[in-house]
């Protein structure tokens, strides 16, 4: 059996997108080791076929120059092949380092020699699913989308830990790494909330990471009585489980937005600044709210961090009874 290594891309959304590339490895007989940085490793230790997974020590946007060697030094003569699925130079230097055979990954920023197998740089924004997935060397079949999984065991702990039963439950994830361009207003996700909880008489579960806390306490605020602000109080692996537990989630475009498509969970995906061409959720259970058409804005989708006009009218005309509605269509979707 060929001994791979994997070294994870860094954001959360990207490492779901790269499970096609590990099941097509995983069923040509490849074992595969995931080297991932500490906040998308418990991406890949909800994929059943990757064996091993490394935590990487390193610091967001550092060289780590002799910590890299080091590391290298303990994966040498352990693998055939490496799949190196970030484009910066320092992401393939431990499979360099530890003289793997077979260095697979896209020209990127310049890597020659660090990579003996390069694929040439696509052209604009690519489906990431194809794009991690051309690393293999094979055609996806044309139906592959990234699936997580866990057993029911992980998913009634996180449960108790939150005081909620499975399927007991919505899940709301209001935040967005990349900036408020990608936000769903606040107030929108108050009233949705409330329109829920009055509803069905089920908690609202706030998930993100401690940097959405404040913006999880805002919504809560605003919803009396119909919140729970999860933002910041469990590990992603927990909120990973949360999310595969709920009863369904409402998101931005981002990483958890893809972790509810993986486990196929009935959600409703807010798009605004991006665009679901390049990053949608890949689940038949998935709906997707975008107002490119309707609005008839040029400037959409501007890949912005912020709205160069101030007005976020992409996101602020996305009424939440319209939100709530296509989350009840979800959910009737079986």
């Amino acid at each position: 059996m060929n001994r791979s290594l994997v070294i994870a891309p860094q954001w959360i959304g990207d490492a779901v997108m790269s499970e096609p590339l590990l099941a097509l490895l995983a069923a040509r007989g490849e074992e595969l080791c995931v080297a991932a940085l500490p906040w998308v490793a418990p991406v890949y230790r909800a994929m059943p076929q990757v064996r091993e997974v490394i935590e990487l020590p390193f610091a967001h946007g550092r060289l780590d120059w002799a910590a890299r060697r080091r590391i290298a030094a303990t994966l040498r003569g352990r693998f055939d092949a490496a799949y190196v699925l970030p484009n910066s130079i320092k992401a393939a230097l431990i499979p360099w380092f530890a003289g793997i055979p077979k260095r697979i990954g896209y020209r990127g920023e310049g890597r020659w020699g660090l990579l003996n197998r390069q694929l040439p740089n696509p052209a604009g924004r690519p489906p990431m699913v194809a794009f991690y997935a051309a690393l293999a060397g094979e055609p996806l079949r044309g139906d592959e989308r990234p699936r997580l999984a866990f057993d029911s065991a992980v998913i009634g702990g996180s449960a108790r830990r939150a005081s909620v039963e499975p399927g007991g439950y919505w899940a709301l994830a209001p935040g967005a790494e990349y900036g408020p361009a990608k936000c769903w207003p606040a107030g929108h996700y108050a009233e949705l909330a409330r329109r829920l909880h009055e509803r069905d008489g089920l908690p609202v579960l706030l998930l993100g990471s401690g940097k959405e806390a404040a913006l999880a306490r805002e919504i809560a605020e605003a919803a009396p009585g119909a919140c729970r602000v999860m933002a910041g109080e469990t590990s992603l692996l927990d909120a990973m489980a949360l999310i595969a537990g709920a009863r369904g989630l409402v998101s931005n475009d981002s990483g958890l937005m893809h972790v509810a498509a993986a486990f196929g969970l009935p959600q409703v995906a807010v798009f605004g600044s991006t665009s679901p061409e390049h990053t949608p959720p890949l689940n038949p259970r998935a709906r997707v709210l975008w107002l490119k058409d309707e609005l008839k804005l040029d400037c959409m989708p501007c890949f912005e961090r912020q709205c160069r006009f101030g007005h976020y009218r992409c996101l602020s005309e996305v009424a939440p009874q319209r939100v709530e509605a296509a989350l009840r269509e979800a959910l009737a979707d079986r």
